[in-house]
């Protein structure tokens, strides 16, 4: 069953927990070390013990202001933590320091793009608010027979929870926006992005309503997925689930839900709560947090280029498509590697730095499994090679053999595109007198070709042109010979 049918209308929310590039916890001065033995790398604030007082970290707001100001959104004077309160084992307060009425950013917007139906498009969400939490412990389960240990390093980790508006519509936007803002955090640096150890999660709530009706279906929130894959699958079996029970008559009852990836199946976890269920009220023991324009600023002076920005630049700049523009800004890894690229080949050849970028680069880097930062072809080396198509020294055939060459090759020398040309003998054919000897050859030997191009044929040209460099073995260069060919058929 199609998530969007004549009939429904999916719609999507999602809550992006993000763990901050702090080095320390957000109210004690633990250290957060992903990996360290149980229990190693909490205090006594991490353990709630009698008389301990919470302190807050800087660094936690400076990357809360960071990302607010990225995204356009309003950053708050003032702002004020809350206990939420709820039992859970990994918990050792019995409540998290959360922000509830308060929050430190409000509003703002995240702009994306994807693929739909066969084109590029983009779409813009808004945000609701993101604000300043720490996150629980963990329970570990596997290790003990008849019982279950806690860890408590991760507990105090700071956490910013950013929420969206219940503005996408399909699995598919639901992906991009999470990638969008995946790549987001981790280039403003407030986040390392890494799924696989928690520090991006995301909560997806969903729900359906018939096509036309303005009123929202009754949602539930899918809990800690984390991979990108998982958000797809989830909402794919998420909405027909929706979509089959009230087709068959029963109601979607809010609540909290697990995702099985081995069963593709959505199990409830627990009813869902709502904000009075938890019983917030403002902590006692942290002051408001206030934040002053002096401090934004400083901020704000701090960050880097942002994507939208970087993205105009390299349209007008460059003259880039807005895709290739997009595509590239995608990750800070991809946009400061193509501006390196582009610096040592000359703007003229920006384009073609582009296109393979997004093309053999990426397309190898996904083979092989790296991540362009441990690339062994450097910006300087594909820039090398760049000019080398572009001054007809190979063809962008011979360039594919070139690239392979210094990949496997795994050597920083600048050089080497030079070192590859020469010991494959790739080097095109552009001498003049060469390519005519060649060029005579052919027409002589293929005499109703000629005939034919002559009698108002063009396309009979192709045939000569794919004689002349299969007897040059491909090393012509395809300029000059069709060119020369042209000519001496004109004559």
């Amino acid at each position: 069953m199609s998530e969007n049918t004549m009939q429904w209308e999916v719609v999507i929310g999602l809550e992006n927990h993000v763990q901050l590039t702090t080095e320390s916890k957000i109210f004690s001065g633990s250290p957060i070390k992903y990996g360290a033995d149980a229990n190693t790398q909490a205090s006594p604030v991490d353990l709630a013990l009698p008389g301990v007082l919470p302190v807050m970290n800087k660094q936690a707001v400076d990357r809360a202001i960071r990302f607010g100001l990225a995204v356009g959104a309003t950053v708050a004077p003032h702002s004020v933590f809350a206990r939420k309160n709820y039992f859970y084992p990994d918990s050792p307060k019995g409540y998290q320091i959360s922000q509830f009425e308060d929050p430190v950013v409000i509003g703002g917007a995240l702009t994306f793009g994807y693929e739909k139906d066969g084109e590029f498009v983009t779409k813009t969400v808004n945000l609701t608010r993101a604000h300043l939490e720490e996150d629980a412990g963990k329970s570990l389960h596997e290790d003990y027979a008849g019982m279950s240990g806690i860890d408590l390093n991760r507990a105090g980790t700071p956490l910013l929870e950013i929420v969206s508006e219940p503005e996408i519509r399909s699995a598919a936007e639901a992906v991009a926006y999470a990638k969008a803002l995946h790549s987001l955090v981790m280039w403003l640096g407030v986040c390392d992005g890494n799924m696989q150890e928690g520090s991006f999660r995301c909560d997806v709530n969903v729900s359906v309503r018939p096509v036309g009706q303005k009123e929202f279906g009754t949602r539930c929130e899918i809990k800690n997925l984390n991979s990108f894959r998982f958000i797809e699958e989830a909402v794919h079996v998420e909405v027909r689930r929706q979509i089959e029970l009230i087709e068959d008559g029963g109601k979607v009852v809010q609540a909290t839900r697990l995702y099985d990836p081995d069963r593709k199946e959505t199990r409830e976890m627990r009813s869902k709560e709502d904000a009075q269920d938890y019983r917030y009220f403002p902590d006692p023991d942290l002051p408001p947090l206030v934040i002053s324009q002096a401090w934004i600023d400083t901020v704000k002076a701090s960050m880097p280029e942002l994507p939208a920005a970087m993205r105009a630049r390299f349209i007008s700049e460059y003259a880039l498509p807005e895709y290739d523009a997009l595509v590239l800004t995608q990750s800070k890894a991809m946009a400061t590697y193509f501006v390196a690229v582009v610096d040592k080949a000359g703007k003229e050849n920006a384009k073609a730095a582009a296109n393979w970028l997004m093309g053999d680069v990426s397309s190898t880097l996904n083979r092989e499994g790296v991540d362009l930062d441990d690339a062994p072809v450097s910006a300087a080396q594909l820039a090398a090679m760049l000019k080398r198509i572009a001054d007809g020294t190979i063809s962008n055939k011979a360039a594919k053999e070139v690239f392979a060459g210094m990949w496997e090759a795994k050597s920083s020398d600048e050089n080497l595109v030079d070192t590859i040309i020469d010991a494959k003998g790739l080097k095109q054919i552009s001498d003049s007198g060469a390519l005519e000897a060649i060029v005579d050859e052919v027409l002589a030997a293929n005499a109703k070709s000629v005939e034919q191009y002559r009698a108002g044929k063009e396309a009979a040209i192709n045939a000569l042109i794919g004689q002349a460099m299969k007897a040059s073995k491909g090393k012509a260069n395809p300029a000059q010979l069709t060119e020369l060919l042209k000519a001496k058929l004109a004559g």
